[in-house]
């Protein structure tokens, strides 16, 4: 049996991604911290076991779990508007982190991935977000995530650990953050509500969260294969310093062509009330991602299976049964 560790398991992608494993039929070892209020909302299985433990006390995991194919580090603190910008806080959370590592290793995976942020990359021309360019990040949230891509790359590779480093973009779907833009759509717009938006001009990213983890799923499974100009290293070697791969859908476009596709299915029903606010203090700024690398480490095995259509009417249909 396939035994997997996942850090952040209550969180929107760290559940799903659970829920995947288990139904594969994988034992997963979710590390949830003992006062955490949201570990109602992991996946009732029998192969899932909660082991109690933050980031603050990682290495305790070690003793209990004993040995693990795959190590999936999702927790990360200060995210909130008063945090993200706290050097602080994301010291923190990057001390944390490099001892996932560390537990990874004592536990003898294969594989480490963790997540990063489309926010590593900051302001970028036309919004174009391509691994390998140089990254300027703008918050220290940004910041401390690409200081421990950097960090995490020698580190896996001393250990022997094939690492990727998962920069997901906007991610929906049920069960999402009751604030996000699908979410309060979704929500308020069949009930006939009035929704501010920013202008909403410029071009945007959605991925269901369904395709999401089975991209994070095939990408574990393609790890025996070699990153892309390494074809002729034998692979009995330590893996070369480890990736960072764009984890989002094959749909761009300007934000107001989903936002009015939403409306759409909603019946038009509601009203969409442009140019509210700015959401960012940097502004309104496109992404869009090249997802070449995650095809090509995928070799083809993983293929969208949602169109922004079906993904919506899916998380429309399941909003109310679904934990926020």
């Amino acid at each position: 049996m396939e035994r997997i560790v996942i850090t952040g398991a209550t969180g929107f992608i760290g559940r799903n991604l659970a829920a995947l494993y288990l139904d594969r039929g994988a034992a997963v070892y979710a590390l949830v911290r003992p006062d955490s209020p949201n570990r109602k909302y992991l996946p009732e299985h029998e192969n899932l076991i909660i082991v109690p433990c933050g980031l603050d006390n990682i290495l305790d995991c070690v003793e209990q779990i004993g040995q693990a194919d795959a190590f999936f580090h999702f927790a990360w603190g200060g995210v909130n508007r008063e945090e993200i910008d706290s050097p602080q806080v994301q010291k923190r959370n990057i001390d944390g982190s490099v001892n996932c590592i560390n537990a990874a290793g004592m536990l003898n995976c294969r594989v480490f991935m963790d997540a990063g942020s489309r926010v590593e990359y900051g302001i970028t021309e036309d919004g174009i977000m391509q691994e390998d360019m140089t990254c300027n990040p703008v918050n220290e949230y940004g910041k401390a995530k690409l200081k421990f891509y950097q960090t995490a790359r020698s580190l896996c590779r001393e250990y022997g650990i094939r690492y990727y480093h998962l920069r997901f973009f906007s991610v929906y779907g049920p069960g999402d953050h009751p604030w996000s833009i699908i979410s309060t759509l979704t929500r308020e717009l069949p009930k006939g509500e009035t929704v501010s938006l920013s202008a909403c001009r410029h071009r945007w990213n959605f991925m269901y969260i369904e395709d999401a983890v089975r991209a994070v799923y095939a990408l574990h499974h393609c790890g025996e294969e070699p990153f892309p100009g390494e074809e002729g290293r034998e692979q009995d070697k330590i893996p070369a310093p480890g990736v960072a791969v764009n984890i989002a859908s094959e749909d761009t476009r300007v934000l107001r062509e989903f936002v009015e596709e939403i409306h759409r299915i909603a019946g038009g029903k509601g009203a969409l009330e442009y140019g509210a606010f700015v959401q960012a203090k940097e502004g309104a700024l496109s992404v869009c991602p090249d997802i070449s690398r995650l095809k090509a480490l995928t070799h083809g095995r993983w293929k969208e299976q949602y169109s922004f259509d079906r993904g919506i009417k899916e998380t429309m249909r399941k909003e109310e049964k679904i934990p926020k």
